[in-house]
């Protein structure tokens, strides 16, 4: 009987000391990453399945830069190939491969639609226009979508480097999160260059 009042007081002194060392915040912030990653997936997603639609309207205009499509065939073949799963945002190695893939096909995208200006016929159509309207809002869910995986996976980082939580990170392996890096932002901000003294050919 009192073996086991004292393995009842042993249970509830290592539960308060996990919750007083943020078990219970490591699980929730966690949580809070893997659903944050999610709709970043679902947003990168999201573009992808426009892609080949916006390709479809390019190829109409028979005289379009062929090498800046195929950029973007190339980009996105290259991006979907990486399987996004939840364990990626645990694997800096998985995790920048993946970013620099999504970073390119955002700069080849957008090329495709900076070069789309000078072609009249393309401005004119309204198939196009419309994709074009789609995938600009789409392009703002991403943004909105990584901020948040970005504020979700520093509350995380934030728990796992601050004492006593490093220590608990330390004992359970809670090892830091990658995110998406300052550089790679640069990259994708920066607009392609484009000749527009040269006419489209005719």
């Amino acid at each position: 009987m009192i073996r086991r009042h004292w393995l009842v007081a042993l249970a509830l002194a290592s539960v308060t000391a996990l919750s007083g060392c943020g078990y219970n915040d490591f699980q929730r912030l966690d949580e809070q990453v893997k659903s944050a990653w999610a709709e970043v997936v679902n947003q990168y997603q999201r573009r992808a399945d426009l892609i080949p639609n916006i390709v479809a309207s390019v190829k109409g205009e028979t005289q379009f830069e062929q090498d800046t499509l195929t950029r973007v065939i190339e980009a996105r073949a290259k991006a979907t190939s990486i399987q996004a799963t939840p364990e990626l945002v645990n694997n800096p190695e998985a995790f920048d491969k993946f970013q620099k893939a999504q970073g390119e096909l955002t700069g080849a995208l957008s090329r495709l639609m900076v070069v789309s200006e000078r072609y009249p016929d393309l401005k004119a159509n309204k198939a196009f226009q419309d994709l074009r309207a789609e995938l600009a809002g789409t392009e703002n869910r991403i943004t909105v979508a990584r901020n948040r995986f970005i504020k979700a996976v520093a509350d995380y980082n934030t728990l796992a480097r601050s004492f006593p939580s490093n220590l608990t990170a330390m004992a359970l392996s809670y090892a830091i999160k990658p995110t998406f890096t300052v550089q790679n932002e640069a990259a994708i901000s920066t607009p392609p260059v484009v000749d527009f003294s040269k006419p489209a050919s005719k």
